[in-house]
Parts: C-alpha cells; structure tokens; sequence
C-alpha cells in the first residue's frame, strides 16, 4: 500500500503541475477517441501501451475481455458500451487479448477453475465457438501449450469483436459508418501489438514496418 501512497505523492508534486491545464479541461467533461475493452491483468496498461493522456480513452476490463449478450447487465459491460455509443460517441472500438492470460488458461484448464466458481461462471461468456476450439485443443496433442493458448486468446478476441455487434447501439453505429472495431493481441514480453485483418482472416503486426519484417523473416525460413 505504501508504494500507492508514495506513487501519489509523486503524482500531485510532479505530475499533476505539469498536466494541470489538461485536468482543467476535463473536470468538465470527456471526448475519449476510443472505446477500449480489455483484461483486467495488471501486466496490460492501455494507456502505456498506446501513449494516451488521460481523457483519450474510454476503458472497460474484466477477466478475459469479455462482451457478453445486451441482456447481462450486472457486469456493467453493456451499461458502459451503450454509454461510450450513445453519449460519448467514439469513434473506435478495440478489444484487446493479451499473451498468458489467465482466463484463458482457465479454460484450456478445468482445475485452475475449481476454487473460482464466479469466474468460471464469468467466462461462459466466452461463448460457443471459444468452448468448441477449447475441446478440439485439449485433443490436439502436436501443439504446445503455449500454441493451444496463443490460438485460443486469439479465437476469443475475434468472438468477442462478434458479440459487441451484437449491442444494438454498435450495430446502428456500424451501419451509419460511424464507428469503427478493431481485434488487438498485446504481447507482454515483446510489447508488440498485432491486429485481426479481417479481409485476410488473421493477426498481423500494428505496424507496417513490423510486418514487413515478419514477412521477410517468414521468406527467409521457407
């Protein structure tokens, strides 16, 4: 608790002067760019990771980055996608999975989940396309399982790039062309972010330039 406390004495004698005309401009308001929908691990900081100022995104985590259907409201998911649409208005949606997430080690797991009867509840949300690739991957005995986890995080951020459409208000947003959905894939160790491209059905790097040299290292293995 201390290291919070020392943090926030940080914060008020360096960090708050330095920002103080931008905390101004938001104590009447907030205009975030992007809805951004991720896990609550401690190791994925958005605002790290994308370089934004506070006001710049609209921030929703839970376990395993999940969107359930527009009729479960206790979670608050749905409360805070139809508010971002319909009051802030953004402009982009993005869901982000991350390497070694826990929640999808829990399902490729059963007994991790024994003692966690809420989460294993929680994750059903990760629907039934996620639950059929999660029993054909516990029969795949030439994968590892860091390869099991690495498909399955990344079935389960294009599932839940399904089930946000499934919100009315992104659906009237989609088909008036004012909103935009992004799949993101954050690799901790790396830092290295990777996108869903829908046309090609498949993640490859944010960046041009990253990409051109995984292709590059691609040619030279082949």
């Amino acid at each position: 608790m201390q290291q919070l406390i020392d943090g926030y004495v940080r914060f008020r004698s360096d960090v708050f002067p330095q920002h103080s005309k931008l905390f101004e401009r938001l104590a009447t308001g907030q205009q975030p760019q992007a809805l951004f929908i991720c896990c609550s691990d401690s190791r994925v900081m958005p605002e790290m990771v994308t370089q934004s100022d506070p006001g710049t995104l609209f921030t929703c985590r839970n376990a395993g980055n999940l969107i359930p259907p527009p009729t479960e409201a206790a979670s608050g998911v749905a409360a805070t996608i139809e508010y971002a649409m319909r009051v802030l208005k953004v402009g982009d949606i993005v869901i982000c999975g991350h390497s070694d997430c826990g929640a999808m080690k829990g399902m490729l797991e059963h007994e991790r989940l024994e003692s966690l009867p809420v989460v294993q509840a929680w994750l059903q949300h990760a629907g039934p396309s996620s639950k059929w690739l999660t029993r054909l991957l516990r029969d795949a005995m030439s994968m590892t399982f860091d390869q099991k986890l690495r498909l399955l995080t990344e079935a389960n951020v294009i599932t839940q790039m399904h089930n946000l459409k499934m919100h009315s208000s992104v659906d009237a947003a989609l088909k008036s062309n004012s909103v935009r959905v992004h799949g993101w894939m954050y690799d901790i160790g790396s830092g290295g972010i990777q996108q869903f491209d829908m046309e090609h059905g498949c993640f490859r790097p944010l960046l041009a330039e990253e990409q051109i040299g995984e292709e590059m290292q691609e040619l030279k293995i082949a």
